[in-house]
């Protein structure tokens, strides 16, 4: 498969470090130096739907489609306000699209997974043309009185259009469960028959040293073992786009794979982590700045609760 048009959008509440000041102990300087994080985007007045309406018209506009002409919609989501329908299909419905759609919930590696899944579709002649859609909001995902984790994230959507032709040249997708390092529960509608505290609602819990050392690890041997398994060599990749979590599993990766810091574009700097759009919402940085060319050799790699890990390779 190739791509065909990327789009990406954005909340425009630009939140800084220091405005997390006026209700933390915290400073600008502090989490710079263990997130690399300056700013990031927060929903007020706009819903995840909304934005992942315009980065699918955007993506659809880059690639001359019409979304009637779509054969399936994959989306990646974890949390919106809807249970259900899922997101992908109240998206189908205001862009104009008649064809299938299914989410899946992979955290922050899903981008990856609904690519690989395109894959197989337009390999067996089910779809000739995808719209990969990502949207997620993880500021609601931790509580915002626990500084650790509140200061990590910032929401978005993205998308990309791929159809038959082109050379994607392989992934590797892998679940190893480990559910206590990354998690949030969600207390559900109660019965006549619960047994008290079955179902409660904790927000997220991460455990930071084992995300950061499951991340580059895991990631790092996809990545290796992908470019073994192609024959090629670091110094052929034009771009690493690694999910934004954290600078430092960025720098992580890129040490041990050997890379050149030019090679690993990154947004987290001032997105901060968007769970799975950050690799989408990169990808369409670069396309849209002309930084990727026609034939560039690209490398995507994310890493998610589960413990979730995905990387793919392809030619752009």
């Amino acid at each position: 498969m190739k791509i065909i048009g990327t789009g990406s959008a954005l909340p425009k509440k630009v939140v800084t470090n220091d405005m997390l000041t006026e209700f933390y102990d915290t400073s600008d300087e502090w989490i710079q130096a263990r997130t690399g994080i300056v700013t990031r985007r927060i929903m007020t007045d706009e819903s995840l739907l909304d934005l992942a309406i315009t980065a699918a018209q955007r993506a659809l506009e880059a690639s001359g489609l019409k979304a009637e002409e779509l054969d399936y919609i994959l989306c990646s989501n974890v949390n919106n306000n809807y249970v259900f329908p899922s997101l992908s299909s109240m998206v189908q419905g205001k862009i104009g699209a008649t064809c299938p759609c299914m989410d899946i919930r992979n955290a922050c590696a899903g981008f990856v997974y609904v690519m690989d899944l395109a894959d197989m579709y337009i390999k067996t002649g089910r779809a000739k043309r995808i719209l990969l859609l990502t949207a997620e909001e993880p500021t609601r995902f931790c509580s915002w009185k626990q500084r650790e984790t509140s200061v990590l994230f910032g929401d978005g959507a993205a998308a990309a259009v791929v159809e038959e032709g082109g050379e994607y040249l392989g992934a590797r997708v892998t679940t190893i469960c480990n559910t206590e390092v990354l998690y949030q529960r969600r207390r559900l509608e109660p019965t006549p028959f619960e047994v008290e505290g079955v179902y409660i609602d904790q927000p997220m819990v991460m455990q930071g040293r084992e995300v950061f050392r499951m991340a580059v690890t895991n990631c790092s041997k996809e990545i290796s073992t992908l470019l073994e398994d192609t024959g090629y060599k670091i110094e052929d990749v034009k771009f690493f786009l690694l999910h934004q979590a954290n600078m430092r599993i960025i720098k992580g990766i890129e040490q041990y794979l050997g890379g050149k810091p030019e090679q690993f574009p990154t947004t987290v700097q001032k997105y901060g982590n968007t769970s799975s759009a950050s690799m989408a919402i990169l990808l369409d940085e670069l396309v849209r700045e002309n930084r990727i060319e026609r034939d560039d050799l690209l490398v995507m790699s994310g890493f998610g609760a589960g413990f979730t890990t995905g990387s793919c390779m392809l030619k752009y």
